[in-house]
């Protein structure tokens, strides 16, 4: 009977252990989509892209199609969103955080953008990767 209770008590230990990174990780993640959008509101697209991965496959998938990299990510931010005034005010609304391996997660989301002119808003699902230690969106699908 001592030795049944002992590794149940263990397994309570490794599952608590294993949510409590999860915890960890999820308000990393949270951390990084927070960071992006302060970046967004004060109109520093450069900031803002320091959440993507810095890799030429880093995969963006919006209205007009798929865009991989970096770079030509950016770039399309820059030519959509020229100014502060074309970056609005932006707000997320998180609505799943679900992991998929330790160091990779899946992230289910709302964007609504505040203009002088119009609100335009919909819906994103990221894919991140944990990479070096830090929390990367590596495919970012928005609409």
């Amino acid at each position: 009977m001592m030795k049944k209770i002992a590794m149940v008590c263990l397994g309570c230990m490794l599952a608590m252990g294993a949510f409590a990174q999860s915890k960890a990780d999820r308000q990393a993640i949270l951390d990084v989509l927070e960071k992006q959008r302060g970046a967004w509101n004060k109109g520093d697209v450069e900031a803002y892209m320091q959440g993507y991965w810095k890799n030429d496959s880093l995969l963006f998938v919006g209205k007009s199609g798929p865009t991989y990299g970096w770079q030509q990510t950016l770039d399309n931010y820059k030519r959509g969103y020229p100014d502060k005034s074309a970056m609005g005010f932006l707000t997320f609304g998180i609505k799943k955080v679900d992991f998929l391996a330790k160091d990779r997660a899946f992230v289910l989301g709302s964007w609504n953008l505040k203009r002088e002119k119009d609100e335009p808003k919909g819906y994103f699902t990221l894919l991140l990767r944990k990479i070096n230690g830090q929390w990367k969106v590596v495919v970012d699908h928005s609409s």
